[in-house]
């Protein structure tokens, strides 16, 4: 069962979000806690989700330490980053302190596909999630039920 999300989702002293990065939030933690166990905690400020009790497989990054832009990270296989960020650099990004394990940035603004997004998010889940959570979600999508896109 997913979680419920935090109370608070801003981190003391920062502004509150603006209603467009309230609307993306809320688009992506839908997406998020549709994935067996997912669980919703802050971290550095910032919603962050994790796979059952294991580790992070998405970063909300709402303007944090001044980026430019709102935008998720998940951390993806060796190689999808360059790839990615070398096919639409507008679009995806490395982003700073986990780029260099291989994590991409998506942003969200100005308008995200939320399809790749959702996508994204699955393959980062993939890629720490225990594997009974893994075969859990493929199950889940076999039925036709990926979640919110």
């Amino acid at each position: 069962m997913a979680s419920r999300a935090p109370r608070s989702s801003r981190a003391h002293g920062k502004p509150p979000r603006t209603a467009q990065s309230e609307r993306l939030l809320v688009r992506l933690r839908a997406i998020c806690l549709a994935l067996p166990e997912a669980t919703e905690k802050l971290s550095h400020g910032e919603p962050t989700w994790f796979a059952g009790k294991g580790k992070v497989f998405a970063m909300f990054d709402d303007h944090h330490h001044g980026a430019a832009q709102v935008s998720v990270w998940v951390p993806l296989p060796i190689g999808a980053q360059e790839a990615l960020v070398a096919c639409e650099p507008e679009r995806y990004f490395r982003p700073p302190y986990v780029g260099a394990s291989g994590w991409v940035g998506v942003r969200l603004t100005p308008r995200p596909d939320w399809g790749a997004v959702a996508g994204l998010v699955r393959d980062g889940y993939v890629q720490v999630a225990a594997q009974k959570l893994v075969a859990r979600m493929l199950e889940t999508i076999g039925r036709g039920k990926r979640g919110i896109e």
